[in-house]
């Protein structure tokens, strides 16, 4: 695992995903500077108790960042979710939606919750003018991340690039917050990333394990292909009747 190849990169990888044992894979690793999750994750792994396994992934995670996210819809409610999530542990970041599931633009408890001195995640924000409301709802002196979802950008047909180094700029001037990237598709998008100012990126272990080729030689790569064709088809016991 530590023999992995690493690219020179400014900014931070963060281990996305909710398995147990992925997570204490990749805490070893000097690369994954942080941990995130969310609920979704969590019910894919099979997760029953959201607190239980938090307070268990804590026990490993004792020093990196790690964001926990809330999941009540109403306002008041997210907050007191919030303030209980940031009780578990000083490297907690709390997860909480730009809006509620009615629209809702949640700037009011961000600004209660940063200027309460609560370090927080703000997750699933798309446009530009949503990162401008986030900013201005945060307060400086309060560590913050700001998580902009550029894969799903890239899924509507738009090229995230531009939108994503326009964001880093609007970020960058905001004292004490870091801009993250999220969602990524694929290993080329750390690079992208990386060279559009962001600070962060989340990556799933997938994602993580392929960082493996990195400057890969491109004719060994293709071999190496040529020969799992052709394995799995012998293993497969696959026939063709020649004429």
């Amino acid at each position: 695992m530590n023999t992995m190849t690493s690219p020179d990169l400014k900014l931070k990888i963060f281990a996305d995903g909710a398995d147990y044992d992925d997570i204490v894979h990749w805490s070893k690793h000097p690369l994954i500077k942080g941990f995130t999750t969310n609920p979704t994750l969590m019910r894919k792994a099979g997760v029953a108790d959201y607190e239980a396994f938090a307070r268990r992934v804590l026990t490993v995670i004792t020093e990196r960042p790690i964001s926990f996210e809330v999941f009540a819809d109403e306002l008041d409610d997210m907050a007191a979710q919030a303030r209980t999530i940031a009780s578990w542990g000083d490297n907690v970041n709390v997860k909480i939606p730009v809006t509620n599931t009615k629209g809702e633009f949640t700037g009011p408890i961000l600004k209660e919750l940063s200027d309460a001195g609560i370090s927080i995640n703000v997750t699933a924000i798309f446009s530009l003018q949503q990162v401008e409301a986030v900013l201005a709802a945060l307060n400086p002196a309060t560590p913050a991340i700001v998580s902009v979802f550029a894969g799903r950008i890239a899924d509507t047909g738009r090229d995230p690039m531009p939108h994503m180094r326009r964001a880093a700029e609007m970020v960058r001037a905001h004292t004490g917050t870091e801009l993250l990237w999220a969602s990524p598709r694929e290993v080329l998008n750390i690079y992208q990333a990386d060279e559009t100012g962001c600070d962060i990126i989340t990556v799933t272990a997938g994602l993580l394990k392929k960082l493996e080729l990195y400057q890969k030689d491109l004719e060994a790569f293709s071999l190496e292909t040529v020969k799992m064709f052709y394995t799995d088809a012998a293993s497969a016991g696959y026939r063709i009747k020649l004429d």
